[in-house]
């Protein structure tokens, strides 16, 4: 299981080869990446905070149950943070399992409560206004599934 919080950029068809490099014990590779999306029209950057230590515990605590439940080889998350330009990705999961439900599963459920639950705080940035994004309901709806 691999957990990396950074600040740096990644190439995530690089982490993707990377991940499923070798693997002859699974079936299926699965992989998510999110990138910041201009919904504003007008974003300039976004920016994510955390707690050091706290945030990649509270990572590898969510993907240890995804690897648990679904009976993953392996999982992979990586979650950036700073400040990220429109376009640029900000998180990507991969899982890799027996079987392609449990891998895409997992993966779902990796990425409901990263939104959700992870020790991030965004702020938009736009020309004239820093406003801290807010919890949504929709995204607390989407972990009553798990």
């Amino acid at each position: 299981m691999i957990i990396r919080v950074q600040s740096d950029l990644f190439d995530a068809g690089a982490e993707l080869n990377a991940f499923a490099q070798g693997r002859q014990d699974v079936g299926a590779v699965v992989s998510f990446t999110g990138v910041v999306r201009d919904t504003q029209s007008g974003l300039k950057e976004m920016q994510i905070e955390h707690y050091p230590g706290m945030t990649e515990a509270a990572i590898a605590a969510i993907a240890q149950d995804a690897v648990t439940r679904w009976d993953l080889a392996d999982a992979l998350v990586i979650h950036r943070y700073g400040a990220l330009k429109p376009g640029a990705p900000i998180m990507m999961v991969a899982t890799a399992a027996a079987h392609r439900v449990a891998a895409f599963e997992a993966a779902d459920f990796l990425m409901d409560y990263l939104k959700s639950r992870a020790p991030f705080w965004k702020k938009e940035i736009t020309a004239g206004n820093a406003t801290w994004v807010a919890a949504k309901d929709a995204d607390e709806d989407a972990l009553k599934r798990w």
